[in-house]
C-alpha cells in the first residue's frame, strides 16, 4: 500500500477554522510580534514543513538548526531564541512557548462543536434525563436515573450507568462504560475507558475467596481527563476520588478508594493500589507501581518502572523498586560499578 501524503491536520480528520490575522495569532499566544511579512496565517505545522502561511513554535534548543532554515510565516519562541528567526519569519515571542502554541493550535483546531440531538440507534430508558443541548451518539446507551448535562457528548458504544451524573460539557469516547459515577465538567473520558466497575476487593476464608461489596462510587472533578482504556475502580465502603484538573494517561489502573489531588499526572501502565492517596500535582510515570493505602505528598515525583512501597515525602524524586530517592539510587549504581571493576582478589572498596 503506497504512503498517503499528509501532514498536521489532515482536513480528512480534522475541521480547520481561519485563517486568521497575525495580530490574532499573536493574540492568541499572549506573545509580542517581532519582524516577518505574513500577515495572514492558515494554519500550523512543523517548522521543516511549514510554509509562508503558516505559524510554527520552537521550544527545545536542540532544534534551533531547524528554526534557522524554517520557511514559516511566524514562529513562537522564547526571547532567547528570536534573534535566530529568520528575517522574513515573524517571531512570537512568549515566556513559555508550549502553552502559547497549544493556545494558537486550538485557535486553527477547536475542539469540534456538539450537535445537538439522541441518534436514532441510541437507547435512552425511561427516567434519563438528557439535555437538549446534548448529544447522544449511534447505539449508546443511557440507563434510567442518568442525567447528562448541558452540551455533553456521548460517542458510539459508550454506556452511561443507572444514576451516573455528568456536569456541563462532557466528552465520553466511544465504547466507554460509565457507572457508580459522577463527574463535574468539562471531564474528558476517551474511548474504552472503564469507570466504577467494581474494585479488586475480596475477603480469604479456609474454603475460597467471598466478594466483599464495594458500596462506594467514582467522583471525577472539574477538567479531568482519563485517557483511553483506563479502568477506575468505584470505592469499597469510601469513594475513590479523581482530583480537578487530573490528566490519567492510556491503560492506567487506578484502584478502589484511591483519591488524587489536583492536577495529578498518572502516566501510561502505571497502577495506584487501593486506598492510596496522591497530593496536589503528583506525577506517576510510565509503569510505575504504587501499593496500597500510601501517602504521595504533594509536587512528589515517581520515576518510571518504580516499585513504591512506603509513603513519599511532598517534594520529593523517586525512582527504582523499590523506590528511592533519585540521589540514592544513581550512588548506589556508582559503587555497584566500582566493584564491577575492580580486579580479583583487590582490597576492599572504601568510601
Amino acid at each position: 500500500m503506497a504512503m498517503i501524503e499528509g501532514g498536521a491536520g489532515d482536513s480528512q480528520f480534522f475541521a480547520r477554522t481561519g485563517p486568521y490575522s497575525l495580530a490574532d495569532v499573536v493574540a492568541a499566544a499572549g506573545g509580542e510580534r517581532r519582524g516577518g511579512t505574513a500577515e495572514q496565517l492558515v494554519g500550523v505545522a512543523p517548522l521543516q514543513t511549514a510554509g509562508p502561511q503558516h505559524v510554527s513554535f520552537l521550544d527545545n534548543k536542540r532544534y534551533a538548526e531547524q528554526l534557522l532554515a524554517t520557511k514559516a510565516g511566524a514562529v513562537i519562541v522564547a526571547a532567547s531564541l528570536a534573534d535566530k528567526v529568520p528575517s522574513a519569519t515573524a517571531a512570537i515571542i512568549v515566556s513559555e512557548p508550549y502553552p502559547a502554541w497549544a493556545k494558537v493550535a486550538a485557535l486553527f483546531y477547536p475542539v469540534p462543536p456538539v450537535e445537538p440531538g439522541i441518534h436514532a440507534s441510541a437507547v435512552v430508558e425511561e427516567g434519563a434525563s438528557v439535555d437538549p443541548t446534548a448529544e447522544i451518539g449511534p447505539l449508546a446507551i443511557i440507563r434510567r436515573g442518568a442525567v447528562i448535562g448541558a452540551r455533553c457528548r456521548v460517542d458510539s458504544g459508550a454506556v452511561i450507568g443507572r444514576s451516573v451524573r455528568l456536569g456541563e460539557d462532557c466528552r465520553i469516547g466511544a465504547l466507554a462504560s460509565l457507572s457508580h459515577a459522577i463527574l463535574g465538567r468539562r471531564v474528558n473520558i476517551l474511548p474504552g475507558a472503564r469507570i466504577g466497575q467494581e474494585g479488586f476487593g475480596f475477603a480469604q476464608t479456609p474454603t475460597g475467596f467471598l466478594t466483599v461489596p464495594q458500596l462506594g462510587r467514582v467522583l471525577i472533578e472539574d477538567d479531568a481527563e482519563i485517557g483511553a482504556n483506563s479502568t477506575i475502580d468505584r470505592g469499597s465502603a469510601q469513594d475513590t476520588i479523581i482530583g480537578a484538573g487530573t490528566r490519567i494517561d492510556n491503560l492506567v489502573q487506578i484502584g478502589h478508594n484511591v483519591k488524587t489531588g489536583r492536577c495529578c499526572v498518572v502516566v501510561a501502565m502505571a497502577g495506584v493500589s487501593g486506598s492510596s492517596e496522591l497530593g496536589d500535582f503528583v506525577v506517576v510515570a510510565a509503569q510505575a507501581g504504587l501499593a496500597g493505602h500510601l501517602k504521595i505528598g504533594s509536587k512528589a515525583r515517581i520515576g518510571a518502572q518504580a516499585g513504591v512501597m512506603a509513603d513519599v515525602p511532598a517534594g520529593l524524586d523517586v525512582i527504582g523498586s523499590p523506590a528511592e530517592p533519585v540521589r540514592d539510587f544513581f550512588r548506589g549504581i556508582a559503587t555497584l560499578r566500582k566493584l564491577a571493576r575492580r580486579p580479583k582478589g583487590g582490597s576492599q572498596a572504601t568510601e
